[in-house]
Parts: C-alpha cells; sequence; structure tokens
C-alpha cells in the first residue's frame, strides 16, 4: 500500500450525481465510496477490480478517482484529473488525520480504508450509516429531452447545509500500462470519474440545478451527483448522492 503524508489543504467542496432521463436511480442509498487509486502503484489493481464489483451495487454510489502523485514512479497516470488529489487531501484535512495514500477508500465522506479490503469497507458503510444525517437528503436526477441534467435536492428539517457537485463518469475502461511497478499489465477501471463541476450551495431548502450535456466531457456514459458539507472549505459527511446512467 503506498502512503504519504500531505501537510497542505484544499478547497473542494461537496458535489453532487447527475440524474438520467426518466428519473431512474433516485432511490435510497447506502453509501457513497470512492476510490484513489493510481496506475503507478502495485497494490492497486486489486481495490480496483473490487470497485468493479462494487459497482454493480445500485445501492452504492461507487467511485474511482485516479490520483496523479505517483506518475514520477515512471508511468503517468492517464485517467488523474486534478481535482481528484485535491479531493483526497481535503478529506485528509477534514478528518485531521492527514492520510493520504492509494488505494484509499472514503466512505460517505467520514472514513476511509485500504480500498481492497471488502471486509473494512462494509464496516465502515454500517458505522457511518449509524451517524446522524448521512444520506438523509433526497436527491432527484434527471435527464431532459434536449440532454440537460437537473438535479433537484429536497428541503431539509435540520440546519445541514453543503454543496452540489457533479461529476461525469466513464463505467469502464482498460488501460494497458507500459512502464512502472504495474508495467505490461492491463487494468480495468470502473466508474471512473472525468471531472468535477461545481453546480451550487445548498442551504438546506429545495434548490434544483441545471448543467448541459455538452459540459461533460472525457467520454462519459454516467454521472454522479452528490451534496455534501464542507467544513472550513474541504468536503465533509455526504448528505444526499444518486447516479444515473447518460442518454
Amino acid at each position: 500500500m503506498h502512503m504519504r503524508r500531505l501537510t497542505y489543504c484544499l478547497s473542494v467542496g461537496c458535489f453532487a450525481v447527475v440524474a438520467l432521463a426518466p428519473v431512474a436511480d433516485a432511490g435510497d442509498k447506502r453509501a457513497v465510496i470512492e476510490l484513489f487509486t493510481s496506475q503507478g502503484c502495485s497494490s492497486c489493481p486489486s481495490a480496483d477490480r473490487l470497485l468493479g464489483e462494487l459497482s454493480h451495487d445500485r445501492s452504492l454510489v461507487a467511485l474511482s478517482l485516479s490520483v496523479n502523485y505517483w506518475d514520477y514512479l515512471g508511468w503517468k497516470d492517464t485517467l488523474a484529473v486534478p481535482g481528484n488529489a485535491l479531493r483526497q487531501r481535503g478529506y485528509a484535512k477534514s478528518r485531521g488525520d492527514r492520510q493520504v495514500y492509494t488505494p484509499q477508500a472514503v466512505i460517505n465522506g467520514m472514513m476511509h480504508v485500504v480500498g481492497s479490503d471488502k471486509g473494512a469497507i462494509d464496516r465502515a458503510i454500517a458505522k457511518s450509516r449509524s451517524q446522524a444525517g448521512i444520506l438523509a437528503v433526497p436527491v432527484q436526477l434527471t435527464q431532459t429531452a434536449d440532454g440537460g441534467i437537473t438535479v433537484a435536492v429536497a428541503d431539509s428539517p435540520s440546519s445541514v447545509h453543503g454543496e452540489v457537485w457533479l461529476c461525469g463518469v466513464k463505467k469502464e475502461t482498460a488501460i494497458q500500462i507500459a512502464r512502472g511497478e504495474n508495467r505490461g499489465k492491463t487494468v480495468t477501471y470502473h466508474n471512473v470519474v472525468r471531472g468535477w463541476h461545481k453546480l451550487g450551495d445548498w442551504t438546506g431548502k429545495a434548490a434544483s440545478f441545471t448543467l448541459s450535456r455538452s459540459d461533460l466531457k472525457g467520454g462519459v456514459d454516467e454521472a454522479a451527483v452528490i451534496v455534501q458539507e464542507s467544513p472550513k472549505g474541504h468536503p465533509g459527511r455526504v448528505l444526499g448522492a444518486a447516479s444515473l446512467a447518460l442518454k
């Protein structure tokens, strides 16, 4: 497992999940799992395979976030986007433990475990779900006839508020790695985040946000939205989430 302590902070807020065609997949979610992974990390392929298995569970929003801080080992990660590493460091700042490594799975914005350990992921889901407010805010995703994406966030009876982020997702892509620790391997990545879009702030009142399908780059075929607290400008607990396949 690759470990790296980082002390600088980042300003990453919450994020939202996009909705598709009718209003499918707007039901209850058990967890948002964010796997921070790298093509240059020899410990990551087993975690990438596990995320592929978890991606079939529609009660989960399982996302693969490639990072680039291991590029110096000899292979430049072809799926890394800048917002991913910033987001990972932001979680570490929110938790106060400064733990940044690969493969790292962050569960519901609260807990982190080794991304290849399914038992630890299951336990983290159960423990985080016992906390008040986790995934308690309904989020509805809809894709309009002209391709626009609408995110509707329900009203909350409590005083919570956060940010709404949407990410474009590539369902599956296979990468042939020519150099570095995984030299000669072909690794298949699932639910790969290809970019982040802040839709706006959520004040706790019912609100809707829109984004054009054309704004999502990288050949994505799904979208995910996360409504999330942002303590001191860093990502925190997940208040609501959804995902949906794009037309």
